[in-house]
């Protein structure tokens, strides 16, 4: 029974290791979609991702020699509205981590694309890099509405000033220590969790009494912000 309990405990670890948030440097930033321009105004929406290495070095890291994947190429997709990075090659992603096997599908305009955005959609699954689909949209300013138009501000920058300062007093998960869903104003049932996670892949929640004793405590607000606030 202790080995038993041991072995489990251990289990558990390395599952919370995979999906710890990762570094801020570790994230960035890209524009998706066309400048929207409103009353003079030039913005666009930026999405937060991480390169193929970096997932690769957390499994490397969290379970060295004890993960595999395969890939499978998939019949050719057709482009979803006119997004020409939506279509072109698919991918079949297969990771195998301590036994596990999960698996998703990944697209791109060529070979490379596609099986890296499969990679990375499959460690999804085990709760890598999770926490970047919990962020709220990032809408930034921009220098014009051109093919060549930039940012004004650093996306990373505009995102802690818009939504890490509104998060201070907002307690983070347990289980992954990302954002959660503040559910006591419209809750109905009192005995139900005041917050719960907002990553699909996690299922922590902060009870009523639960959330009272992390405010006694005095835990740190914002130990638990996403990924891409993460020291």
């Amino acid at each position: 029974m202790i080995a038993r309990h041991e072995g489990h405990e251990q289990a558990l670890d390395i599952w919370a290791r995979l999906a710890a948030p990762l570094a801020r440097h570790d994230v960035a930033w890209r524009q998706d979609g066309r400048i929207v321009t409103k009353d003079g105004r030039h913005s666009a929406r930026f999405v937060a991702y991480v390169e193929a290495n970096t997932v690769r070095e957390r499994l490397d890291g969290v379970v060295p020699g004890e993960w595999d994947l395969t890939l499978e190429l998939l019949p050719p997709t057709p482009a979803l509205d006119d997004d020409a990075s939506s279509g072109g090659y698919a991918f079949k992603a297969r990771l195998q981590i301590l036994g596990v096997i999960r698996e998703d599908v990944g697209t791109g305009r060529d070979y490379k694309q596609a099986a890296t955005d499969a990679f990375k959609r499959v460690a999804v699954r085990f709760g890598v890099a999770h926490e970047l689909y919990a962020l709220e949209q990032n809408w930034v300013e921009m220098d014009g509405d051109g093919r060549y138009a930039r940012p004004v501000e650093d996306p990373a920058l505009s995102y802690a000033r818009r939504f890490v300062a509104s998060a201070i007093d907002e307690p983070s998960c347990p289980k992954c220590g990302g954002r959660v869903w503040d559910n006591r104003a419209d809750k109905r049932n009192p005995r139900a969790p005041d917050f719960k996670c907002r990553a699909r892949s996690c299922d922590g929640a902060i009870w009523p009494a639960r959330a009272d004793r992390r405010h006694a405590a005095g835990d740190e607000p914002l130990a638990g912000v996403a990924a891409a606030m993460a020291s």
